[in-house]
């Protein structure tokens, strides 16, 4: 494989991080494969340590396996752990928007609606990998007026794990229009204002696709 990641010397770790990422997601890389660290850190022309500054990094988010004595492995998750994930952001999630939702300004539910239409205009064109970037836009926007700087960290260590799932099965799960009403449904809840229907509308929005693609996933 030749190298066309070009590297930036003062984010190592961070752009090799994406590199793996992306791979996971074009399919490179799937379930059980093993991660090389040596044939990873030739592939990028750089030394071994910033790789496994990654690795650890994606071990901790739940994207790889490191098996003692073995090696890291992209991991394979049952469905009891994708439910879990699911569920866990869930909560997490819900209770932020809905401790924050009277701060989001009428420009930002705007551009919140905005993004609904264009993730599913994308779905329509089959652009998975822009699909889950503005999905994931569209969350950290959800989140970005909570203060709880350990809710933020959770949530983002979910983050790459529900991608990489998400990216895999949406299009078996839900269809175009589907993709942007449910998130409009988060928005919606939010211009009501009622925190039980806030935060009940964001639980389940993961909660349900967590239980379909472990479903699918059998």
């Amino acid at each position: 494989m030749e190298n066309t990641l070009k590297i930036v010397k003062s984010t190592y770790k961070d752009q090799i991080i994406e590199h793996i990422y992306d791979l996971v997601l074009d399919g490179v890389y799937s379930p059980g494969d093993k991660i090389k660290e040596s044939l990873l850190a030739k592939e990028l022309g750089v030394s071994r340590a910033p790789v496994r500054e990654a690795l650890k990094e994606l071990i901790a988010n739940g994207i790889i396996d490191y098996r003692a004595q073995v090696g890291n492995f992209v991991a394979d998750l049952s469905p009891k752990e994708i439910i879990d994930a699911y569920t866990t952001r869930g909560v997490l999630e819900g209770y932020a928007v809905m401790e924050t939702s009277a701060a989001f300004s009428r420009d930002e539910i705007e551009t919140l609606v905005e993004m609904t239409g264009k993730m599913e205009r994308y779905a329509e064109k089959g652009n998975r990998k822009m699909v889950v970037k503005i999905g994931d836009d569209f969350h950290n926007m959800l989140i970005s007026k909570n203060k709880n700087m350990q809710l933020i960290e959770y949530t983002e260590r979910l983050s790459l794990k529900l991608h990489v799932l998400f990216y895999k099965y949406w299009s078996n799960l839900y269809t175009p229009k589907e993709i942007g009403s449910r998130h409009m449904e988060i928005v919606s809840s939010i211009i009501s204002g009622n925190p039980g229907k806030i935060e009940r509308s964001v639980r389940e929005h993961y909660t349900e696709t967590g239980t379909k693609i472990a479903s699918w996933g059998d």
